[in-house]
């Protein structure tokens, strides 16, 4: 069911100073600041030959990062993102199989303006896992 790895999510306190590792300190190629208002983040993709890092810095007091970054002060790995050919169909697949869908269960749309859905890490080996439609 799952396609590629799109992207690693790494939830920072200051994108800027994390953007500045990447590309200062590794050489990497960043994408400009994209605030994502209805997911409560502003990103930061690391561009690499074969998938992504995505910062993420939460965006208003109601971010759900804030709570992770109460969590884990140092920041940290947020969650991964894999590819699906059709989400929809994922979806059901994984409701059926006992899986939880976070939020009202209907896709949204990402950061790369696909759909995308989130899954309970309790039913993920502890990782949350986003869903994006390829």
């Amino acid at each position: 069911m799952i396609g590629r790895l799109n992207h690693v999510a790494i939830a920072v306190k200051d994108l800027e100073a994390a953007a500045k590792v990447y590309r200062d300190t590794l050489g990497a190629t960043l994408s400009p600041p994209l605030p994502q208002p209805e997911h409560g983040v502003t990103v930061i993709f690391v561009e690499l030959p074969n998938s992504k890092i995505e910062l993420l810095e939460p965006l208003g007091a109601d971010s759900p990062i804030n709570a992770f970054l109460e969590r884990n002060p140092g920041g940290g790995i947020h969650h991964v993102c894999y590819e699906v050919d059709d989400i929809l169909a994922a979806r059901d697949r994984l409701k059926g199989q006992g899986a939880r869908i976070l939020g009202t269960g209907e896709p949204r749309i990402g950061a790369h303006g696909k759909p995308v859905l989130f899954l309970h890490p309790k039913d993920f080996l502890g990782t949350l896992v986003e869903l994006e439609q390829a």
